[in-house]
């Protein structure tokens, strides 16, 4: 029998969602997955995905932006897989059947500031996988600089 990552028989072990683009945000959803992970013994799964235009979304990580993202996660002693999928236009409906079909118990999200109009017409991937997801889900904002 195949076991997720992470996971041994008879030993239980937290995996981690994190949904990750190489953005400032993404990097914060990365060290607070990072964090998490270490301070439950867990796995992380990272997930990147486009809303299905990646050859133009730059939230599409390349390559060298994925392996910097693993680099960071083992050098924190983390175990970390990786996906990356297009999402046919629903960013959140990936994020949440990656975390159903590996049996995720956190999801780990960046967030990004946008004006009240922004959130009216387009949407919000991160408020949608809050209020749809069966298990808890981390919000991190990028850290500000305190005056």
């Amino acid at each position: 029998m195949a076991w997720p990552l992470g996971r041994r028989m008879g030993v239980s072990s937290m995996m981690i969602l994190v949904g990750y683009v190489p953005t400032p945000e993404g990097e914060a959803a990365l060290e607070a997955a990072a964090a998490e992970a270490k301070l439950r013994g867990g796995s992380v799964l990272l997930l990147n995905t486009s809303r299905g235009d990646a050859y133009i979304d730059s939230r599409y990580a390349n390559q060298e932006e994925l392996a910097a993202a693993e680099a960071k996660l083992r050098a924190e002693g983390v175990d970390v897989a990786i996906q990356q999928a297009l999402a046919s236009g629903d960013v959140a409906a990936e994020l949440l059947r990656a975390a159903a079909q590996d049996d995720v118990e956190l999801i780990v999200l960046g967030l990004r500031r946008r004006s009240p109009v922004g959130k009216l017409i387009l949407g919000s991937t991160a408020q949608r996988v809050l209020l749809e997801s069966p298990v808890p889900v981390l919000a991190v904002k990028v850290a500000q600089p305190r005056d």
